[in-house]
């Protein structure tokens, strides 16, 4: 999912007190970042300077954390790491940079944890934004959801993870 899509926008736009991403795959083919991952392998690091790699989405929770909403991003990862969880670790300044909280578990700390089928985000503990993904990491287009258990299980779950996992600055791939 592109996360300039206009579905992710409305939400973000209408959310007052809490964001919160749930990502649980080793690797993911989406679109605009296939290149910048290519390019990575490749051995070339992304600049630090805003002004290179700055887009829609940073803005969007720049804004959104300037008038008071709280983002916070999980990530499960199995260790050894992938080269893409290096390449999301390398990149993850940007998400900081913009306003996220960013936390990091190992899927072996996460095993006892009830968690629902796939990556999403959860607006005000309102409404849930599924990510679907293909097989090989593409974007199977997301779905909104606001039944009340999905709603629950999506903020237990993450709340669980977030306790568990080690804040970005701490973890080491």
């Amino acid at each position: 999912m592109s996360q300039t899509d206009s579905e992710f926008a409305d939400l973000l736009a209408d959310t007052r007190h809490s964001a919160v991403h749930l990502e649980m795959r080793d690797s993911y083919g989406i679109g605009e970042e296939v290149a910048a991952f290519e390019a990575w392998r490749a051995g070339r690091r992304p600049s630090p300077e805003p002004g290179t790699w700055w887009n829609d989405f940073h803005t969007m929770v720049r804004d959104a954390a300037a008038r008071g909403v709280t983002f916070r991003r999980a990530r499960i990862v199995s260790e050894p790491v992938s080269d893409y969880i290096r390449y999301e670790h390398d990149c993850t300044y940007q998400n900081i940079a913009a306003g996220e909280q960013v936390r990091w578990l190992p899927r072996r700390s996460a095993s006892d944890l009830a968690l629902p089928g796939n990556d999403f985000w959860l607006f005000d503990q309102r409404v849930v934004m599924w990510n679907h993904f293909t097989g090989d990491g593409g974007s199977a287009g997301p779905e909104v959801d606001e039944r009340a258990g999905a709603v629950k299980l999506c903020a237990a779950a993450f709340e669980a993870v977030w306790d568990r996992a080690t804040p970005h600055e701490e973890y080491r791939v």
